[in-house]
């Protein structure tokens, strides 16, 4: 089956609503190539380029993109076959009010640093005597919402900016479905960043993004919020106001799964969780703070 590609420049949003209307409507098992711009819209092309305060539109998403088929209540299975960077360089930055250490003591805000990817392996920042390998993520991936909008820079229920470095190749985001159609987004791209992404951005990248969508229709386990398949692991992902809040809704999903895998009630599931489960900080500097919990497939089978 061919690719279909579907690109920035026919379509992107800045914000996930109840209402989306697509670019595109593709068939599940539809295999996509979605083609996005880099988080900051091109703004930062050289290092005298700052970003003085967040930007009213940022991170675009490519799409919508409907889905045939795909009515609320259902999963949106999404693979991750392949990232590929479409600029020879990234860019990392401070913006003055974002970023973990914003108002700290020597944290200077704003400054921009051009990150040039050597070939296809590694990136760097000049001064520093260091190569980064190139890794590259999908940041902000959702679907349309249930009731409330949320910007592309909110992670959500829906999904949104997760900042998750799961979210790369070779593995797969599963998504509650809240509205007909699905309506996926995708876009706010890195070349690298670290767990956490403490400044508040990673090495910004426009892509190309290999993906392959499936419809699961009436899933024995209902879904509230996303869900990350790895090769070795099942990744509940949550995001709320606080660090403790979005932990207690990873790990309260991931001993949901656990019950209904080993057939025992949540108590067991919440004993048990805490031997083979394993928290995860994604990102702690967008609006809400996002966190996964990984229980190892060793544990648990396919949800769906």
């Amino acid at each position: 089956m061919s690719r279909r590609t579907i690109s920035h420049e026919t379509g992107a949003i800045y914000e996930f609503t109840p209402e989306l209307e697509p670019i595109a409507t593709v068939e599940s098992g539809a295999q996509l190539t979605v083609e996005t711009r880099d988080s900051l819209d091109g703004a930062v092309q050289s290092e005298s380029d700052v970003i003085e305060s967040v930007p009213k539109d940022v991170n675009a998403a490519t799409g919508p993109i409907e889905v045939e088929g795909a009515e609320p209540g259902d999963v949106l299975r999404v693979d991750i076959d392949d990232i590929r960077l479409t600029e020879d360089r990234g860019r990392v930055i401070s913006i003055e009010g974002f970023g973990l250490l914003d108002g700290h003591e020597g944290i200077e805000a704003p400054r921009s640093r051009i990150t040039p990817v050597e070939g296809d392996a590694t990136l760097s920042i000049e001064g520093i005597d260091a190569d980064v390998p190139v890794e590259p993520l999908v940041g902000t991936i959702g679907v349309a919402t249930e009731s409330e909008s949320h910007t592309t820079l909110v992670p959500h229920d829906h999904g949104g900016n997760l900042d998750t470095t799961d979210l790369c190749a070779g593995n797969s985001v599963y998504f509650p479905v809240f509205q007909a159609g699905a309506m996926l987004a995708m876009g706010d791209c890195k070349a690298a960043m670290a767990d956490g992404e403490m400044c508040g951005t990673g090495a910004e990248i426009g892509t190309a993004i290999d993906v392959t969508v499936e419809v699961l229709s009436d899933p024995e386990i209902e879904l509230e919020r996303p869900l990350i398949e790895t090769p070795e692991a099942w990744k509940p992902v949550a995001s709320a106001d606080a660090l403790e809040a979005a932990c207690e809704l990873a790990t309260r999903d991931a001993i949901e799964l656990l019950a209904a895998e080993h057939e025992v009630d949540t108590t067991d599931a919440y004993l048990f969780a805490s031997l083979v489960g394993g928290l995860e900080i994604s990102q702690v500097v967008d609006p809400l703070v996002t966190v996964r919990n990984a229980v190892p497939k060793a544990h648990l089978s396919a949800p769906f």
